[in-house]
Order: structure tokens, then sequence, then C-alpha cells
């Protein structure tokens, strides 16, 4: 084993798991899980901490608003207090009206299925900005859900962000998308982008 297949192993197995993995959602190219992503992305792209926007997630989810029809079922004040249940409590409010007006948006103009998005994106890039036209989903939003789905959506990798690669310099990585990626199968890759994120942040 090489001094950098020992240093993906180190950084895997500190930082190794996803974002997803960590707020329960066993990621899949289905309509819920890729919805529960979205979610997460929103909340993780708030100025709170990473493991308050999980336990808000989990929350969401546990409150059975594991699909947009359900988000939009429940009432603002139910998505507040299950947000306040998870202790997303300074921004709760101003998020349970996103949740709300991205479900709605989520169920006119794809039938509630993030894969109809994925389908008519052009590129990576195309997917970015369809991601971003969700409320509350800024660059930073659309990185983590790109981040995240790329083991699921092969097309979308090697996704490499700023804040992955800052990552892996710190981590004594490379520093260059292709060369992370081959570092690890696709189906790795969030993990390790994950992994990279942790380590920027520690």
């Amino acid at each position: 084993m090489s001094s950098t297949d020992e240093q993906v192993a180190a950084v895997l197995h500190r930082h190794g798991q996803t974002f997803a993995e960590q707020a329960g959602i066993t990621l899949a190219n289905k309509p819920s899980p890729l919805y529960r992503l979205l979610v997460l992305s929103l909340l993780l792209s708030a100025r709170i901490s990473a493991d308050i926007a999980v336990a808000a997630a989990r929350e969401l989810s546990a409150s059975g608003y594991r699909t947009p029809q359900a988000m939009l079922d429940a009432s603002w004040q139910d998505r507040v207090d299950a947000l306040g249940r998870g202790h997303y409590r300074r921004y709760d409010e101003r998020t349970a009206t996103m949740l709300g007006d991205g479900a709605q948006l989520l169920v006119d103009r794809y039938g509630g299925d993030l894969r109809r998005l994925h389908d008519g994106a052009d590129g990576v890039p195309g997917l970015e900005r369809k991601l971003q036209e969700f409320p509350g989903i800024g660059p930073t939003g659309a990185a983590i859900f790109c981040r995240e789905v790329q083991g699921v959506w092969p097309d979308v990798a090697p996704y490499v962000d700023k804040r992955a690669l800052q990552g892996a310099e710190k981590a004594g990585l490379p520093t260059s998308a292709d060369e992370l990626a081959a570092l690890v199968s696709t189906a790795d890759l969030p993990r390790l982008m994950a992994a990279c994120v942790r380590a920027a942040r520690a």
C-alpha cells in the first residue's frame, strides 16, 4: 500500500461517513431519498453547525416528511415544530417556509421526482443551476447535493468543490478532482468528499 493509499484509508476511517448517512438517509436513485438529500442540503447551507442540521433532517424524516407531498401536507407550524425538536431554532420559521415553497416547486415542475430534474439538466453546471432554483439552495447547497449524489448519479462524478479541495490539501491528498477520483471507486467518492470536507472543518 502506498503512502497515499494509507492516507486515504486513514481519512476515510476518521471522517468517511457521508452527511446523508449521518442523517439516516440510505441514498438511492429513488424519489424519497433524493428529496431527503435536497432537504439536508438546504439545512446544511445555513450558518449553523452540521450536527444540528443533520439532527433537524433526521427529525423531519422521523415526522414523516420524506416526500415533497408529505412536506406540503404538513402545516407550516408542523415544520417549525419538527425543526425545533432538531434544535434548528435560529432559522426555523424562515426554513419552514422555504421547505414548503421548495416542495411545491418540486411537485409542480418535476412531479415530485428529482430524477426528472437530473434528466433535464445539461451536465453538472445545468444541474447546479436547477438545484439553485429551490428556495434556500444556493451554490453551497447545490455543491453539498452534488458531492453526495455522485455515488448514485455517476455522470455527476467526479464532483469536487472548493471546500473538499481545501480538506484534501489539509489531509495531504491530491488537490485535483481527477487525481482524487482515481483514489477510490465512484461509489466511494461521496465518502471521500465528506471526509475531505470534515478534514477542512477540523
